[in-house]
């Protein structure tokens, strides 16, 4: 639940950050007769997430065993590209964000009438589209039982709602200026959390592909802790909804998460440090006496 609720606060945070400015930036400029359009782009995007979601809640059922394990798999692999991508846009270009943003505004504004509308939708829309992609793979990773079937439940969906829940309030906050948030510091903390969720989302998928026979080795397992760490016990749950943590793990699983992990997390840490560096100024140098 802690990590659907990271997920939605984290992703809902950059879809409120976006419309905030978006608003905000109209308000400045005395455009408030383009609000409409701005609300009609986030109802629409919100729309569109909510059936992409749907369609993959739904639309795996009635297929073979098979068939699902591979699209689910298959999904769940699209899905750590997309937050992959996601965590390192996010942290290259949270800092000019706002001038994008306003120059898109300007421009879609001296354009046709759904053309601001067309804006929202997208930068909106893409939030939420690999909201509801990433949350469904988590949430089918998070919900296997100790038989190895998948039992979703209301857990996960309440966790990404009070996420989003919150970065709704977050975004009303900062518009009206009460609070302030150094999103730095907030994409960097979450940004490696997420780099963590996704692996074991990676190794869930490997693992569905083994199941559907795309991928072989399901049999050899690389470590069961089952019989110290029982899926139905408080820990195993834990450990699962959070980090997505298999106590029987195959190789193939265990290589997938550790080929991820460890580059991706590497490559991310070496750009926060290296955006710090350029962002301290250099001391000023000292006269000679």
């Amino acid at each position: 639940m802690l990590a659907n609720y990271l997920i939605g606060l984290r992703e809902g945070l950059e879809a409120a950050l976006v419309v905030t400015i978006l608003v905000a930036y109209l308000v400045r400029t005395d455009r408030r007769d383009l609000l409409p359009r701005i609300w009609a782009g986030v109802g629409v995007a919100v729309l569109v997430s909510l059936a992409f979601g749907a369609a993959l809640t739904f639309g795996p059922r009635g297929l073979t065993f098979e068939a699902q394990e591979t699209i689910g798999g298959g999904l769940s692999l699209v899905a750590v590209g997309f937050v992959t991508w996601m965590i390192f846009w996010m942290a290259r270009t949270a800092r000019s964000l706002s001038g994008e943003l306003r120059g898109r505004v300007d421009r879609a504004a001296e354009g046709g009438r759904w053309s601001l509308v067309l804006v929202a939708v997208l930068a909106v829309g893409r939030e939420g589209l690999e909201t509801a992609l990433f949350l469904w793979a988590a949430t089918q990773a998070g919900t296997r039982d100790a038989v190895g079937t998948v039992a979703p439940t209301w857990q996960p969906l309440l966790g990404a709602a009070l996420g989003l829940a919150t970065a709704v309030a977050l975004g009303v906050a900062l518009y009206r200026g009460a609070i302030r948030i150094d999103l730095s510091r907030f994409f960097t903390g979450t940004g490696a959390f997420l780099i963590v969720v996704a692996a074991g989302v990676l190794a869930y998928g490997v693992h569905d592909l083994q199941e559907a026979g795309v991928l072989p080795g399901l049999d050899a397992l690389a470590f069961n802790v089952s019989d110290t760490i029982a899926p139905t016990s408080w820990v195993g749950a834990l450990l699962k909804g959070v980090l997505n943590f298999s106590p029987a793990t195959t190789w193939l699983e265990a290589a997938a998460w550790l080929l991820y992990a460890v580059p991706v997390m590497t490559l991310f840490l070496l750009g926060v440090r290296r955006r710090g560096a350029a962002a301290t100024p250099a001391p000023a140098p000292v006269a000679a006496r």
